[in-house]
């Protein structure tokens, strides 16, 4: 594994870990935001429903892979009963981006943590998630230069 630390040559990048292992890259930038957004976990996904990368507990991580085709374009309507079912439970915690990166589509996706009654969940997952889709797409394009 390579990565460096970043001792503030820039007040732009903010990044203390650093790899050029596309694969160890991701998974700083999602462990960053899965911190951050105090997420529960947070997956790059491709469209098939596999893991790319992913910051959190692997079983999660790969429940969220699998699902976030169906999350992202809404075919769960069609499934069964149990589908549907899982879906929707995950839809209320569940945050999708769609990113497309040298033409090919990938997903982001993130589960907040549960917090108590009362107490919205993952406030501010929206920039949270703007952020790491940004970091994402720079990351790939790079490995696919």
């Amino acid at each position: 594994m390579n990565h460096v630390g970043l001792s503030g040559t820039s007040a732009e990048d903010r990044r203390r870990r650093r790899s050029a292992d596309p694969l160890v890259a991701l998974h700083y930038q999602l462990s960053e935001t899965r911190s951050r957004g105090e997420l529960d976990a947070i997956v790059v996904a491709d469209t098939s429903g596999v893991v790319v990368a992913g910051a959190g507990s692997w079983p999660v991580c790969e429940e969220l892979a699998a699902y976030a085709p169906l999350l992202a374009d809404g075919s769960w309507a069609s499934m069964t009963d149990s589908v549907t079912s899982r879906v929707e439970t995950l839809r209320r915690d569940v945050e999708i981006r769609a990113l497309v990166i040298g033409g090919q589509e990938v997903l982001l996706c993130a589960r907040r943590q549960r917090r108590g009654e009362g107490r919205e969940a993952g406030e501010g997952v929206e920039r949270d998630l703007d952020q790491a889709a940004a970091g994402i797409s720079r990351i790939l394009e790079s490995a696919a230069a």
